[in-house]
Protein backbone atom coordinates (compact mmCIF):
# COMPACT_ATOMS: atom_id res chain seq x y z
CA UNK A 1 0.00 0.00 0.00
CA UNK A 2 2.78 2.21 0.73
CA UNK A 3 4.13 1.65 -2.86
CA UNK A 4 0.92 2.99 -4.23
CA UNK A 5 1.15 6.24 -1.85
CA UNK A 6 4.81 6.69 -3.27
CA UNK A 7 3.65 5.99 -6.77
CA UNK A 8 0.87 8.44 -6.86
CA UNK A 9 2.35 10.96 -5.27
CA UNK A 10 5.32 10.91 -7.69
CA UNK A 11 2.39 11.02 -10.79
CA UNK A 12 0.46 13.62 -9.24
CA UNK A 13 3.71 15.98 -8.69
CA UNK A 14 4.52 14.93 -12.65
CA UNK A 15 0.55 14.71 -13.84
CA UNK A 16 0.73 16.63 -17.09
CA UNK A 17 -2.02 17.22 -19.33
CA UNK A 18 -0.57 15.25 -22.95
CA UNK A 19 -0.33 12.16 -20.62
CA UNK A 20 -4.05 12.26 -19.94
CA UNK A 21 -4.88 12.80 -23.70
CA UNK A 22 -2.67 9.71 -24.15
CA UNK A 23 -5.14 7.96 -21.28
CA UNK A 24 -7.98 9.32 -23.32
CA UNK A 25 -6.55 8.00 -26.12
CA UNK A 26 -6.08 4.73 -25.04
CA UNK A 27 -9.11 4.25 -23.26
CA UNK A 28 -11.03 5.35 -26.88
CA UNK A 29 -9.05 3.02 -28.60
CA UNK A 30 -9.85 -0.36 -26.22
CA UNK A 31 -13.26 0.85 -26.43
CA UNK A 32 -13.51 0.91 -29.85
CA UNK A 33 -11.79 -1.91 -30.20
CA UNK A 34 -14.59 -3.73 -27.99
CA UNK A 35 -17.45 -2.34 -30.21
CA UNK A 36 -15.51 -3.47 -33.61
CA UNK A 37 -15.51 -7.27 -31.38
CA UNK A 38 -19.18 -7.09 -30.66
CA UNK A 39 -20.64 -5.98 -33.69
CA UNK A 40 -18.18 -8.73 -35.73
CA UNK A 41 -17.91 -11.27 -33.25
CA UNK A 42 -16.71 -14.05 -36.09
CA UNK A 43 -13.79 -11.69 -36.31
CA UNK A 44 -12.84 -11.99 -32.47
CA UNK A 45 -13.43 -16.04 -32.77
CA UNK A 46 -10.96 -16.38 -35.64
CA UNK A 47 -8.04 -13.81 -33.79
CA UNK A 48 -8.38 -16.40 -31.06
CA UNK A 49 -8.27 -19.95 -32.89
CA UNK A 50 -4.63 -19.94 -32.48
CA UNK A 51 -5.62 -20.51 -29.03
CA UNK A 52 -8.63 -22.24 -28.66
CA UNK A 53 -6.93 -25.23 -28.99
CA UNK A 54 -6.07 -24.66 -24.93
CA UNK A 55 -9.83 -24.56 -24.28
CA UNK A 56 -12.31 -21.56 -22.53
CA UNK A 57 -12.62 -20.32 -26.61
CA UNK A 58 -15.91 -18.86 -25.45
CA UNK A 59 -15.47 -17.60 -22.42
CA UNK A 60 -12.23 -15.33 -23.74
CA UNK A 61 -15.08 -14.10 -26.34
CA UNK A 62 -17.59 -13.05 -23.58
CA UNK A 63 -14.19 -11.93 -21.64
CA UNK A 64 -12.66 -9.66 -24.39
CA UNK A 65 -15.53 -7.69 -25.91
CA UNK A 66 -17.10 -6.52 -22.36
CA UNK A 67 -13.49 -5.84 -21.10
CA UNK A 68 -12.50 -3.51 -23.34
CA UNK A 69 -15.70 -1.42 -23.60
CA UNK A 70 -15.67 -1.05 -20.08
CA UNK A 71 -12.42 -0.79 -19.36
CA UNK A 72 -11.94 1.80 -22.13
CA UNK A 73 -14.82 3.73 -20.66
CA UNK A 74 -13.49 3.48 -17.07
CA UNK A 75 -9.72 4.54 -18.53
CA UNK A 76 -11.12 7.68 -19.90
CA UNK A 77 -12.38 8.55 -17.50
CA UNK A 78 -9.77 7.54 -14.52
CA UNK A 79 -12.11 5.94 -12.65
CA UNK A 80 -9.85 3.25 -11.26
CA UNK A 81 -7.47 3.07 -13.96
CA UNK A 82 -5.14 0.42 -12.53
CA UNK A 83 -7.80 -1.88 -11.76
CA UNK A 84 -9.57 -1.61 -15.57
CA UNK A 85 -5.57 -2.02 -16.50
CA UNK A 86 -5.30 -5.21 -14.92
CA UNK A 87 -8.35 -6.62 -16.57
CA UNK A 88 -6.93 -5.52 -20.21
CA UNK A 89 -3.67 -6.92 -19.57
CA UNK A 90 -3.71 -10.29 -20.07
CA UNK A 91 -6.10 -9.56 -23.27
CA UNK A 92 -3.26 -7.71 -24.81
CA UNK A 93 -0.92 -10.29 -23.82
CA UNK A 94 -2.50 -12.68 -25.56
CA UNK A 95 -3.02 -10.32 -28.71
CA UNK A 96 0.39 -10.48 -28.83
CA UNK A 97 0.67 -13.89 -28.35
CA UNK A 98 -1.66 -14.72 -30.86
CA UNK A 99 0.45 -12.51 -33.43
CA UNK A 100 3.06 -14.36 -32.81
CA UNK A 101 1.64 -17.85 -33.59
CA UNK A 102 -0.94 -16.83 -36.46
CA UNK A 103 -0.51 -15.10 -39.67
CA UNK A 104 -1.48 -11.93 -38.35
CA UNK A 105 0.34 -8.75 -40.07
CA UNK A 106 3.42 -6.84 -38.78
CA UNK A 107 1.13 -3.46 -37.72
CA UNK A 108 -1.20 -5.89 -35.65
CA UNK A 109 1.63 -6.95 -33.47
CA UNK A 110 3.16 -3.32 -33.56
CA UNK A 111 -0.51 -2.11 -32.24
CA UNK A 112 -0.41 -5.06 -29.73
CA UNK A 113 2.72 -4.08 -28.55
CA UNK A 114 2.18 -0.47 -28.37
CA UNK A 115 -1.27 -0.70 -26.35
CA UNK A 116 0.66 -3.10 -24.10
CA UNK A 117 3.33 -0.70 -23.20
CA UNK A 118 1.24 2.01 -22.39
CA UNK A 119 -1.34 0.01 -20.07
CA UNK A 120 2.42 -0.75 -18.35
CA UNK A 121 3.14 2.67 -17.91
CA UNK A 122 -0.28 3.49 -16.59
CA UNK A 123 -1.06 0.70 -14.75
CA UNK A 124 2.58 1.81 -12.82
CA UNK A 125 1.52 5.39 -12.99
CA UNK A 126 -2.29 5.63 -11.78
CA UNK A 127 -5.07 8.09 -13.93
CA UNK A 128 -3.17 11.54 -12.82
CA UNK A 129 -4.99 14.65 -11.84
CA UNK A 130 -6.91 15.14 -14.65
CA UNK A 131 -9.43 11.81 -13.49
CA UNK A 132 -12.07 10.85 -11.50
CA UNK A 133 -9.79 8.91 -8.97
CA UNK A 134 -8.18 12.24 -7.81
CA UNK A 135 -11.53 14.19 -7.72
CA UNK A 136 -13.16 11.51 -5.34
CA UNK A 137 -10.04 11.22 -3.84
CA UNK A 138 -9.70 15.40 -2.76
CA UNK A 139 -13.45 15.08 -1.93
CA UNK A 140 -13.15 12.90 1.05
Amino acid sequence: MNNVKTLNKWANAHSYLSIDFIRIALGVFLFMKGVEFITNIQYLVDLISPIDKIGGGMFLVHYIAPAHMIGGIMIVFGLLTRWAIIAQLPILAGAVIVNVMGDMPAHSLLIALFTLAICVFFMFFGSGKNSADYYFKMQQ
